[in-house]
């Protein structure tokens, strides 16, 4: 088995092994992941952090040892804390990182892939927060155009969104709604859930499509067009824009 890293700001995971293939995800700097398949322009990987599936381009991922996939993997998982920042070089080259990428091997401002080393000054998250945290990081998001794939504030998607926001709170979801649907303990009613629970909508089929965090007083906090605040009743999102339903509800849940 082969491992890698993402040693650029942000990566698309794509669908097949094409550039015009859909990208179904974002694989952020410093990411480890397990690499399945390997071509010469593509290799297929399994995310460490979530294990989602998808193809990367091979200049945009680096191989590491083994050894170190297994450290990075045991180690606690530090990350980046401003919406926007850089680390730099040792021969002072400068990668701009969003909210979010790992930092592998962090101490004392260092950091490493290999045999490179960066520097990093600023705020990092790391351990577990509580609720309060969780939405005051997700108005981090706040106004993020929606991207399919996406997962940082410059584009991101509804299961993005959530997932990123209990990441970086030292939480693990799933990649998309539907699995993310599959966690935490689910609650009757509305009026049982609090600040920063996920709410689950679904489709007429009865798919589960979109999810958001819950805030105080019956709003909810989600991606649809952009990161907005909305009204949350027993029906479902209630978008005061539109004037109208635009997301029924399915289920609410409780992760933490």
């Amino acid at each position: 088995m082969l491992f890698g890293i993402c040693n650029l700001s942000i990566v698309p995971l794509r669908a097949d092994k094409t550039e015009k293939s859909e990208m179904t995800s974002q694989v952020l700097f410093g990411e480890i992941f397990e690499i399945l398949e390997t071509e010469k322009l593509w290799s297929k990987v399994r995310l460490n952090f979530d294990s989602f599936e998808g193809y990367i381009d091979n200049k945009q991922f680096i191989e590491i040892s083994e050894a170190d996939y297994v450290r990075l993997k045991n180690n606690e998982n530090v990350y980046v804390a401003e919406i926007l920042d850089f680390i730099s070089s040792a021969k002072n080259n400068l990668i701009t990182l969003p909210i979010g990428a790992h930092l592998p091997f962090f101490n004392n401002g260092q950091l490493r892939i290999n045999n490179q080393q960066y520097t990093y000054e600023n705020a990092v998250f790391n351990g577990k927060s509580n609720k309060k945290d969780i939405l005051k990081t997700a108005f981090t998001f706040l106004n993020a155009p929606y991207l399919w794939g996406g997962k940082t504030p410059f584009g991101i998607d509804c299961s993005g969104f959530t997932q990123m926001v209990y990441k970086l709170c030292g939480y693990q979801l799933f990649r998309n709604a539907k699995d993310q649907a599959t966690q935490g303990i689910v609650l009757s009613f509305i009026e049982e859930s609090e600040a920063g629970d996920l709410a689950f909508f679904d489709n007429e089929e009865g798919e589960i499509t979109h999810v958001g965090i819950i805030l105080n007083d019956y709003h909810i906090i989600h991606a649809y067009g952009k990161v907005r605040i909305d009204t949350l009743d027993h029906s479902g999102i209630f978008n005061a824009d539109l004037q109208k339903h635009t997301h029924k509800l399915r289920v609410i849940k409780k992760m933490i």
